[in-house]
C-alpha cells in the first residue's frame, strides 16, 4: 500500500472513530441535520437565486490538545467527480465557539485568526448550494475539524491541499448534513 493511501486510512478512520467519544457536537439555529436548507443559504448565481449567506453555527469544546478548528461546507453529490467545495475555514482560535450568520462574507466576519480560503466558485468566501435544476437534493455536509495545530496555509491553497492537511491534524469532527434540490 501507498504510504499517502496507508496514511489517509489511518488518519481517517481515527478521526471518524474518535468523533463519537470526544463529544464534539455541530449545531445551527437555522439547520437541522437531515433537514432541507433555507433559501438563505442558496447560492445566487449560476441561475440559482438566493442569500449566499453562511448560516450562524456554534460548537462544543474539542477534545485537549485542540489548537485550532477548520470548517467546511462540501457537496459530495456535485455531478464533478470530485463533489463541490462551498466554504473552507481555518485556523478559527480554540476558544472560539460560533460563527455569526453572515460570518462567511468576508473575513472581517471572522474571528481574529481566522481565515477563509478558495472555495470551487474561486472566491474566498461562503458560496451556498446551487446543484444543477432537476438533480435529487444533494448533501451539503458542515463538518467541522477539532484540529492539533493550526493550519497556516497559503492565501491561494486549493480546498483538496486544506483537505489534505487538515485531515492530518483531525483529533476529533462533527458534521451537520443539509439538503437542498432545485
Amino acid at each position: 500500500m501507498h504510504r499517502a493511501t496507508l496514511f489517509f486510512a489511518v488518519c481517517c478512520a481515527a478521526a471518524a472513530s474518535s468523533a463519537h467519544a470526544d463529544g464534539l457536537t455541530l449545531s445551527s439555529p437555522t439547520l437541522h441535520d437531515g433537514g432541507m436548507l433555507p433559501i438563505t443559504q442558496v447560492y445566487d448565481g449560476f441561475g440559482c437565486h438566493g442569500g449566499n449567506r453562511s448560516p450562524a453555527l456554534r460548537w462544543t469544546a474539542g477534545p485537549q490538545g485542540t489548537k485550532a478548528y477548520a470548517l467546511t461546507v462540501y457537496d459530495p453529490d456535485a455531478p464533478t467527480g470530485s463533489g463541490w467545495w462551498h466554504w473552507v475555514v481555518i485556523d478559527l482560535p480554540a476558544p472560539v465557539r460560533e460563527l455569526p450568520a453572515g460570518a462567511g462574507i468576508a473575513d472581517t466576519h471572522l474571528p481574529a485568526g481566522a481565515r477563509m480560503l478558495r472555495n470551487d466558485f474561486g472566491t474566498a468566501a461562503f458560496g451556498g448550494a446551487c446543484p444543477p435544476a432537476g438533480d435529487p437534493a444533494h448533501r451539503y455536509q458542515f463538518t467541522l475539524y477539532a484540529l492539533d495545530a493550526a493550519l497556516s496555509l497559503p492565501a491561494d491553497a486549493s480546498p483538496a491541499l486544506a483537505g489534505f492537511m487538515i485531515h492530518a491534524h483531525t483529533l476529533t469532527s462533527a458534521r451537520l448534513t443539509v439538503r437542498y434540490g432545485r
